[in-house]
């Protein structure tokens, strides 16, 4: 049986999950809100925690005793966010994280579209590496993610770039993003200490279709 905590589970990747957790007989998942009215429908083998993830005392609790962490996060404080995260983990002695951070933290989007990104999210990319930066700097098992422009296609269709090298593609869906961090939890040592790109094949432009 996996036990899963998934933080910002009000989050619209993250409600693919809970979505498909809820499908996995040997599944428990915790979901950590701060707004419950938000989730919707909780599946059966989900228990709801109101909580913020910087409460760390109540994420140490809420974490205890489960076998990996999901993080869809944000906020202008990520680093800050991170670090509790990592400190409620290290407390409880849970070792897996999957956290969801954005393209562009390492400059790593190349052409038109790299400067189109910079000048669209840039002032914000510096707190999503500062969360990277913590995280990369700790005894976890981490899986970092780094999606492209996110869209709401029911379609499950992405290919992964390595950190250090060009990010690829404009786009890439949320179901896809749900689908990768499902295989993650399913199969908890894949991806150890990687730090991906995501996006869909074939999306390359000067920027995302719906811009």
């Amino acid at each position: 049986m996996t036990k899963t905590a998934i933080l910002g589970a009000s989050g619209q990747i993250a409600r693919w999950v809970v979505d498909g957790l809820a499908q996995d007989a040997d599944a428990e998942q915790t979901l950590l809100v701060r707004h419950p009215e938000k989730l919707g429908t909780v599946p059966g083998n989900a228990t709801v925690v109101t909580a913020d993830v910087l409460d760390t005392e109540a994420l140490t609790e809420a974490v205890s005793g489960l076998d990996i962490v999901y993080a869809n996060l944000t906020g202008d404080n990520m680093g800050e966010q991170a670090a509790s995260v990592i400190k409620a983990m290290d407390a409880a002695g849970v070792k897996r994280l999957v956290f969801v951070l954005s393209l562009g933290i390492y400059d790593e989007v190349p052409g038109t579209f790299g400067e189109w990104n910079r000048q669209t999210i840039g002032p914000y990319l510096g707190t999503f590496r500062e969360a990277a930066d913590v995280i990369e700097a700790s005894d976890l098992d981490y899986t970092l993610l780094r999606p492209a422009w996110l869209d709401d296609q029911d379609e499950v269709d992405y290919e992964l770039t390595e950190k250090g090298e060009p990010y690829k593609g404009t786009v890439v869906s949320r179901k896809s993003v749900a689908d990768l961090i499902l295989t993650i939890i399913r199969n908890p040592d894949k991806y150890i200490g990687a730090n991906l790109g995501v996006n869909k094949p074939g999306s390359e432009a000067d920027k995302p279709y719906f811009m």
